[in-house]
């Protein structure tokens, strides 16, 4: 008589394995039912473990979907252009924050309006945790161009300074996709540029 063999037992996932694939469940059970719909018991499921599992890493679901916004908008790395011209370098980052910015976008829609009320935060408080160290580098690319004498350092409020950037968010906000090349242009040609030379 012939026994079948065992199926073989799922190998268990450990460390950082496991907490991405949790965050990255946490991800898809937000996408599809909103932060209100969202349970730890779904994202376990959706991840293949138990509910103590993600309860051991993320004590409240707020935390929760907070990192898994920020592993999704950290596969969007922003790297450093560094051409020798501001027009140049701000396109590249426009054009990589693109991306970023309408998957930001997606989760700014109906999918998170319960998580700012349960935690009583705004979505810049949100964008504020996750772009500090994207900023650091947006703010060094303009004092470069201070340095090289391409621009006037006195015009560059802060405001102004944020303004290609939020351009870019508020379309992405509105259009639920990324920007087209040639409207990343036309905000740094005809509205950044003529503000600060």
């Amino acid at each position: 008589m012939h026994l079948a063999s065992p199926e073989p037992r799922p190998r268990r996932r450990r460390g950082a394995e496991l907490q991405a694939a949790l965050l990255d469940a946490a991800w898809q059970e937000l996408m599809e039912r909103g932060y209100a719909g969202l349970s730890f018991a779904a994202v376990a499921d959706r991840a293949g473990t138990s509910r103590p599992v993600v309860n051991r890493h993320w004590p409240t679901k707020d935390l929760l979907v907070r990192d898994a916004i920020g592993r999704v908008s950290d596969s969007f790395p922003l790297t450093d252009p560094d051409t020798g011209a501001l027009r140049e370098d701000t396109i590249s980052l426009l054009e990589q924050l693109n991306g970023a910015f309408t998957m930001f976008a997606a989760a700014m829609t109906a999918q998170l309006a319960a998580y700012f009320e349960e935690t009583e935060t705004t979505p810049a408080d949100l964008r504020a945790s996750l772009i500090d160290e994207r900023w650091t580098l947006i703010e060094s690319v303009t004092q470069r161009a201070v340095e090289r004498g391409e621009i006037d350092g006195t015009k560059l409020t802060p405001r102004i300074t944020r303004l290609p950037y939020d351009l870019l968010r508020h379309q992405a906000l509105m259009d639920m996709k990324p920007m087209p090349s040639q409207d990343i242009q036309e905000i740094v040609d005809t509205i950044y540029l003529p503000l600060i030379s």
